[in-house]
């Protein structure tokens, strides 16, 4: 994200926060922007030791868990199944709301893209789930594969 864009969602979620009187603290607002920051995914192992190494800050890999509960609850960030790691949500200004998240995740450096889906599409694949006795436990859909940094680097 660039700055501006950085900056417009430390806002709204600072505004999310203040309306659901919930309290958006200087370590909640530290993980969050790191993860706007960041172009890939991050584990709170991960977001420790930058906060550590990049801004001073000594954050335990436990308050960070703490923290990461918090922002996900505020739908803030998500948290990536498949990898245990985390994003900042990239619908954070948007003035709808989003009934399903899906992301690309790339195997070699953990960029993750959120896009959107037709919602045709995502039902479609909720009835092919459901007509084979399955049902769904939740609506976020992830596929890995190679984002196209990697793929030209690799020569495909």
């Amino acid at each position: 994200m660039r700055d501006k864009e950085i900056k417009k969602a430390l806002v709204e979620a600072e505004r999310h926060c203040s309306e659901k009187g919930v309290r958006f603290t200087v370590k909640r607002k530290l993980v969050f922007e790191v993860l706007l920051k960041s172009d890939r995914s991050l584990s709170a192992y991960e977001l420790a030791d930058y906060c550590r190494s990049e801004q001073g800050s000594e954050l335990l890999p436990m308050s960070v868990y703490r923290i990461l509960d918090f922002l996900e609850n505020e739908g803030l960030v998500h948290r990536l199944k498949t990898t245990n790691k985390f994003i900042a949500c990239s619908h954070i200004s948007c003035a709808h709301e989003h009934q399903a998240w899906q992301f690309l995740i790339c195997q070699n450096c953990d960029k993750v893209k959120e896009v959107d889906l037709e919602k045709s599409i995502v039902n479609k694949i909720a009835d092919a789930i459901h007509d084979v006795g399955f049902h769904i436990a939740g609506r976020q859909l992830e596929l890995e594969g190679v984002c196209s940094d990697c793929s030209v680097s690799r020569g495909h």
